[in-house]
């Protein structure tokens, strides 16, 4: 699985905390946001949500591991766009429950509030939660096919609701855009001349 890890300029210095959680398990892990506290240019979660959406969208990554002090605005951010399935993880009950029920692409975790002594373990449970059942297999049992249903209707939701992520870059204001377009290493990890989605690609390259 190719994971990109998105960190916000608030929660920059818990990075390193969320790579080490994710070594040894077999995944490609992206770090494609902040590393470290002050740096810049500075991704506020307005920047790291569209990041986020845009590789998901791109078909660059199977998932995305995000954030911010809370948790709550980059889930609000990221889940303004297509084809964005994100839960609020804070226990690696909520992972676990997170995968089977929801089957999700996305999620943000809280890294300010409430972080503190051990919090680099919790992230560890997290992820060994997050990745030990399998994806939209549903729970409990006499909920699995309700279950399946209801992602299934919540996509097709998501696709009346949203306007195309080709739409999206066209109309973005450059506040939005360009700090993510501009981020180092960023385009590189987006490839636009080799998407494969001809309108996306053509959107991107109209604002490169």
């Amino acid at each position: 699985m190719k994971i990109a890890v998105i960190n916000e300029t608030s929660a920059a210095d818990k990075n390193k905390d969320i790579i080490t959680a994710l070594e040894g398990r077999g995944h490609d892990i992206i770090n494609a946001g902040m590393k470290k506290s002050g740096a810049t240019p500075e991704l506020t979660y307005i920047h790291t949500g569209f990041m986020a959406a845009l590789l998901l969208n791109a078909k660059r990554v199977d998932m995305v591991v995000g954030g911010c002090g809370t948790g709550q605005g980059f889930l609000n951010a990221v889940m303004q766009y297509p084809e964005v399935v994100c839960g609020h993880i804070m226990t690696p009950l909520d992972a676990w429950l997170f995968t089977q029920i929801n089957g999700g692409n996305c999620i943000s975790l809280m890294l300010n509030q409430g972080y503190g002594w051990a919090s680099e373990q919790n992230l560890k449970f997290i992820f060994d939660a997050l990745f030990s059942v399998e994806a939209g297999c549903g729970y409990p049992e006499h909920r699995k096919e309700s279950q399946k249903q209801s992602r299934q209707l919540l996509k097709s939701i998501s696709c009346m609701t949203h306007k195309s992520m080709a739409h999206i870059i066209q109309v973005l204001p450059e506040e939005v855009i360009n700090p993510v377009l501009r981020y180092p290493g960023f385009l590189d990890i987006l490839d636009v001349e080799t998407l494969e989605d001809e309108a996306l690609k053509s959107a991107l390259l109209s604002r490169i």
